[in-house]
């Protein structure tokens, strides 16, 4: 890497338990034991205040996991392909999916997951777990697909923003993933103060961000995480469309 040129500086901001965003420059490799041929970095965990645990990754040719990630007792995990190229062989069980660029794959608690590059050429992706909540007897399911093949509503009632939701939204599920997208100009409709958490990682685009009392510039690439009740909104002022895919805690009462 080398020496600097100029200052150092950062984009990063953090505010543990608030909200922080993480920038790729600056971004350090973590050694994570059971997978193996991957450079990966944790990018929210419960140290920043999250209850989830958020990676970013590439897998080199033929790296992946060497044992079972999430197999802990009730862990969810959730891994997704971001190239616009490549593949990540997925497997839980007797399970097995080739998942392509935009193909997700969640694995549901007790389920654990495999993953293996089975190409010639590096493959980036993000992956998640948490500690899921039961509610009832009945469990949610492992769920397959592709942001490609699932079409996007109106966000709102605004006809430039757009939402996908990854996985089904009953109450078997305490979590979802989406993709929210804005056309250049498009923004929330109000700014919104809640006790959900996310982790959302940009596609593409660029905009300003509302977090907490902070307007902050983002773009693709970056990680926002958003802690409970933390005011946030966003406007995209790029040129083309902002995009992002973030998780949410849904489903749940609070316990005391």
């Amino acid at each position: 890497m080398g020496y600097p040129e100029g200052l150092l500086k950062t984009r990063a901001i953090i505010h543990a338990g608030e909200y922080a965003v993480i920038p790729p420059q600056g971004r350090v490799k973590n050694v994570i034991p059971g997978i193996q041929g991957c450079d990966m970095t944790i990018l929210a965990s419960p140290k920043l205040g999250a209850s989830f645990v958020q990676y970013v990754g590439t897998a080199h040719p033929c790296g992946g996991t060497e044992t079972p990630f999430a197999a802990q007792e009730d862990i969810e995990s959730f891994i997704f392909v971001m190239d616009d190229e490549g593949q990540l062989a997925v497997s839980t069980g007797n399970k097995k999916e080739i998942l392509t660029p935009g193909g997700y794959f969640y694995a549901a608690p007790n389920s654990a997951l495999s993953f293996t590059n089975p190409t010639d050429k590096p493959v980036r992706f993000l992956l998640y777990k948490q500690r899921y909540i039961p509610c009832g007897a009945d469990r949610p399911h492992d769920v397959f697909g592709n942001i490609n093949d699932i079409p996007e509503r109106i966000y709102d009632d605004m006809a430039n923003v757009f939402v996908r939701d990854l996985l089904p939204t009953d109450t078997r599920f305490d979590m979802n993933m989406h993709t929210l997208s804005f056309e250049p100009a498009g923004c929330h409709p109000f700014v919104e103060t809640h006790v959900q958490e996310h982790g959302a990682y940009l596609l593409e685009g660029e905009g300003i961000y509302l977090l907490g009392e902070e307007w902050i510039q983002v773009e693709k690439e970056d990680f926002i995480f958003f802690g409970p009740y933390i005011q946030q909104a966003v406007y995209a002022t790029g040129r083309g469309r902002l995009t992002y895919i973030y998780s949410k805690d849904c489903n749940r009462d609070i316990e005391l």
